[in-house]
């Protein structure tokens, strides 16, 4: 029986979103609600997916809470505070689906362990390049990004250097970068297509149903999907399947 998903949002990712799930047979979108649509007697899904706005976040949640229902939020810029740790449904907080992304951040939080043990002074920055149209900045991903550079590193996040842009019609490139007079690493993930994160956010979904409630983040699902990669293979074994 096919996954049900409610999707609040009915923009650029919204639509994406909608098309994937058109694709896939074990998934349906049964309805999706634009801004100021009245929530009160959508049929019941079994999970319901929010890349609407920030300011619709708090109803969203209201509703998700007062039915019982799953909700993954793939909203920025909104107050985190709205989703304690014990909140008592399952919702996971997404600033990015893509999976590539929380490899990313698992990446920067390593690469920040290994700048505070450099012997030379390391600067840290993330950056990020969206399209003209996004309206947060920094965006909701390079926020993620600072933070786990700036965890690895035992720092404060805002010592960590930030840049956005907003130029044309970039999907969404951010870098992550430790630079010393020694040397200079640099992380970087750049998104050609919406519908990396549609599928992102849909595997979101699947995985967040039967979860206990609490708050959730891409982390914890990349800890299953990507912990292979770091796991050795036993010599002349099958390799692990990281999209597991």
């Amino acid at each position: 029986m096919a996954l049900s998903v409610g999707l609040l949002g009915t923009g650029r990712l919204g639509s994406a979103i909608r098309a994937a799930a058109a694709s896939q047979d074990d998934v349906e979108v049964v309805w999706a609600v634009g801004r100021g649509t009245s929530l009160d007697g959508l049929a019941p899904v079994d999970v319901a997916v929010d890349v609407s706005s920030a300011d619709a976040v708090a109803g969203h949640l209201a509703w998700a809470r007062s039915t019982g229902t799953p909700l993954v939020v793939g909203t920025t810029g909104w107050d985190p505070a709205l989703v304690p740790a014990d909140v008592d449904l399952p919702v996971l907080v997404a600033p990015n689906f893509s999976l590539g992304v929380a490899l990313v951040e698992q990446l920067a939080r390593a690469l920040g362990r290994y700048a505070a043990h450099t012997p030379s002074p390391v600067d840290l920055a993330v950056t990020d390049t969206h399209h003209r149209h996004k309206v947060d900045a920094p965006s909701g991903t390079a926020v993620l990004l600072r933070e786990a550079l700036a965890e690895g590193a035992d720092a404060d996040a805002g010592q960590v250097q930030t840049t956005s842009l907003r130029v044309g019609e970039v999907v969404g490139r951010h870098e992550v970068v430790a630079a010393s007079a020694l040397e200079t690493i640099t992380l970087a993930h750049e998104a050609h297509d919406r519908a990396v994160f549609a599928t992102g956010a849909l595997t979101a979904a699947r995985w967040l149903v039967g979860r206990p409630a609490g708050r959730w983040s891409m982390a914890d699902l990349a800890a299953e999907h990507l912990t292979t990669l770091t796991t050795p293979t036993t010599p002349g074994a099958p390799a692990p399947d990281a999209a597991a």
